[in-house]
C-alpha cells in the first residue's frame, strides 16, 4: 500500500552510563494512509483520529504535532512545516465523511 503524505519527526534518545549523559535525536517518519497514520512504533486508525495541530516553538525551527485520537493525545518533535501532512489528513478525512 502506497502511502499519501509523509512527516519526518525527531526522537531524542537519552543514554545514560556510568560516567555521563548523552542525548540524540532519531530521524524518524510518519505515514498517512488511506485508512491509518504510522510511525515507528504506533499505528493510529484514521477513525480514530480526530485532528491533528501543531505549535512551532519561539525560534521558529521546532514545534511540536499534536495528534487528537480517541485514546488521548500524541505529541511528536518536528523540525519542518507539517501542514501539508495536516492538509493531506484533513482532505482524506473529509472526502470519508461525505462519501457515507
Amino acid at each position: 500500500m502506497q502511502f499519501i503524505a509523509k512527516q519526518p519527526y525527531v526522537k531524542v534518545v537519552r543514554q545514560v552510563s556510568v560516567l555521563e549523559q548523552k542525548d540524540t535525536e532519531e530521524q524518524r517518519y510518519m505515514y498517512l494512509y488511506e485508512d491509518k497514520i504510522v510511525t515507528r512504533y504506533r499505528e493510529f486508525s484514521i477513525e480514530d483520529v480526530m485532528d491533528i495541530s501543531y505549535r512551532l516553538t519561539g525560534k521558529k525551527e521546532k514545534g511540536m504535532l499534536y495528534l487528537h485520537t480517541l485514546k488521548g493525545v500524541y505529541a511528536y518533535i518536528i523540525k519542518s512545516s507539517p501542514e501539508q501532512f495536516i492538509d493531506a489528513f484533513k482532505a482524506r478525512t473529509h472526502s470519508t465523511i461525505h462519501r457515507n
